[in-house]
């Protein structure tokens, strides 16, 4: 199914800026009552999620995320932010590294609890991308690439401790009294998009933005540290008393709100998404989705929760780098034309020559046989 993201409901206020790190503060007039979230801390140790008996994921997995939900859109308390440890998890190991083993992405831990792990639901989205490889087996195609498809998928991503000046800027900044939300941007690129259903769950969670993994283009575009620019507001000369003055800061916070959500965040809210249900909550749906991968352009991934009236709950965003990107555009375009690299080639109004070496360039050229990659470089 296809969706479109929805911020209904949730108002964008003035920025604050650190350095090349601009946070607008999201809020909503009337939190969600009716699904709570909390974090669990886990350990600074590697995780495995085991997807099936074939397929497992591996990943630094620092916290996770409960969702709480009722079934009659009554209120329903947060847990808080919770530090567990087991009791047989007394220290780390005597010899090499440890690996915490979990099972699925999405895990429902009682009638109305569901434990699931913040953006890697996104990114294992993304990895699983025609991750069985060819469908027709065609001459080109290596042995490994039949038989295996595209395991092991890698990606990198960076901490947002890496990012430079994100730990500064949500420690010094101030959380507004009914934020559940913030748009991250680093030198005025759109990095992440977090929103949860309540304040009282924002304040709780603001910190795990550091532990929240960023691209690679965030991560250079933090490097630069080059300062984002303030948007002063200049009030005209014609206020001339306390009424004038409320009038014009309502009408720089509704232009502040127009400019963000039409021209700071287009590429994200105006984007149709590819979408595929994880859970279903009672009246709440866990979901992620997949961009069109629009060359040279934005392209985020990531998950949400909507209510029954497709309200946006909870969101969490990834930015893909170019290179991201093109992967997905290729296994895209090799997808949709079977596979057959002379037919995608064509669609893609290049030789096959030239989609060897861009296959090459994102790094799946191992997917086809050497020697038939030996007399492309030929030709």
């Amino acid at each position: 199914m296809t969706v479109e993201l929805d911020l209904t409901g949730l108002t964008t206020r003035a920025a604050q800026v650190w350095g090349g790190v601009r946070l607008v503060p999201l809020t909503r007039d009337e939190p969600i009552t009716g699904l709570r979230l909390h974090a669990r801390a886990y350990r600074d140790d590697p995780g495995v999620v085991e997807l099936d008996r074939r397929t497992h994921y591996v990943s630094y997995i620092p916290h996770g995320f409960v969702a709480t939900w009722t079934d009659d859109d009554s209120p329903v308390a947060t847990y808080g932010t919770q530090l567990k440890r087991d009791a047989d998890d007394a220290g780390p190991p005597e010899h090499g590294m440890k690996l915490r083993f979990r099972r699925r992405m999405a895990r429902r831990v009682d009638r109305n609890r569901l434990r699931f792990l913040p953006l890697h639901i996104a990114v294992e989205g993304y990895l699983a991308l025609h991750f069985g490889g060819p469908l027709i087996v065609w001459d080109e195609w290596s042995e490994h690439a039949i038989r295996h498809g595209l395991s092991p998928r890698v990606e990198e991503a960076y901490s947002g401790a890496e990012v430079e000046g994100l730990v500064d800027a949500l420690k010094h900044f101030e959380i507004h009294p009914s934020q559940c939300g913030v748009l991250v941007y680093v030198a005025d690129a759109l990095a992440a998009a977090f929103v949860v259903p309540h304040p009282d769950d924002y304040r709780a969670l603001h910190a795990t933005l550091v532990q929240d993994m960023y691209g690679e283009l965030v991560h250079q575009y933090a490097t630069m540290r080059a300062a984002a620019p303030r948007f002063d507001v200049r009030l005209t000369d014609d206020v001339a008393s306390l009424a004038d003055l409320r009038a014009a800061a309502a009408r720089e916070q509704a232009e502040w709100a127009r400019f963000h959500d039409l021209t700071m965040a287009e590429a994200l809210l105006g984007e149709t998404y590819s979408a595929r249900r994880v859970y279903r909550m009672g009246d709440y749906t866990l979901s992620r989705f997949l961009p069109t991968f629009r060359l040279k352009e934005e392209n985020h991934i990531g998950e949400l929760i909507t209510d029954r009236d497709g309200r946006t709950a909870y969101l969490k965003t990834f930015r893909l780098s170019e290179a991201q990107t093109r992967r997905g555009y290729l296994l895209s375009k090799l997808a949709a034309h079977d596979w057959h690299l002379a037919t995608t080639a064509t669609a893609l109004g290049i030789t096959v020559r030239q989609l060897d070496a861009r296959l090459q360039r994102v790094g799946l050229g191992a997917l086809l046989r050497e020697d038939v990659r030996a007399r492309y470089r030929a030709a």
